[in-house]
């Protein structure tokens, strides 16, 4: 991980986790889990227009909380408290940097540990170029 370029977090897709951020009429941005937590969090008078950023967070972004998340987190839950950090992930070689580097960045960020101790790599399935096969529809 030395050495990396900076990671554009946001897209411009019509699907995806939506940034948390709201810009309001009065030229101020709000940041928090929905627009009733902004009001809330800093007294916004009702008169006060917000309007949600329209970019989503980046796929890898998202799926890089996922051995966390998916157990209650940012909650202490019981399921976080067995289940994290797992012993084994597998995958690909070709999503190491954009998945596994990730959620090993984000594991120690939030939770202050890998997410899991093992990483098994398994081959892919290359054509006669040495290229990824694709399924007919993603052409």
């Amino acid at each position: 991980m030395r050495n990396i370029k900076d990671w554009c977090v946001s897209r411009q897709l019509w699907w995806g986790h939506r940034i948390p951020a709201w810009y309001g009429s009065d030229n101020n941005i709000y940041v928090g889990r929905n627009e009733a937590e902004v009001r809330a969090r800093h007294r916004l008078a009702a008169g006060v227009t917000l309007r949600q950023d329209e970019d989503v967070l980046d796929t890898w972004f998202s799926s890089a909380l996922w051995p966390f998340s998916t157990l209650g987190w940012p909650d202490a839950t019981a399921e976080l408290g067995r289940f994290y950090p797992g012993s084994v992930l597998v995958t690909g070689f070709d999503i190491i940097f954009f998945w596994v580097a990730r959620m090993m960045m984000m594991g120690l960020k939030f939770m202050g540990e890998v997410p899991f101790r093992d990483v098994y790599i398994t081959g892919l399935i290359l054509d006669e170029h040495g290229e990824r096969c694709r399924s007919p529809r993603a052409t």
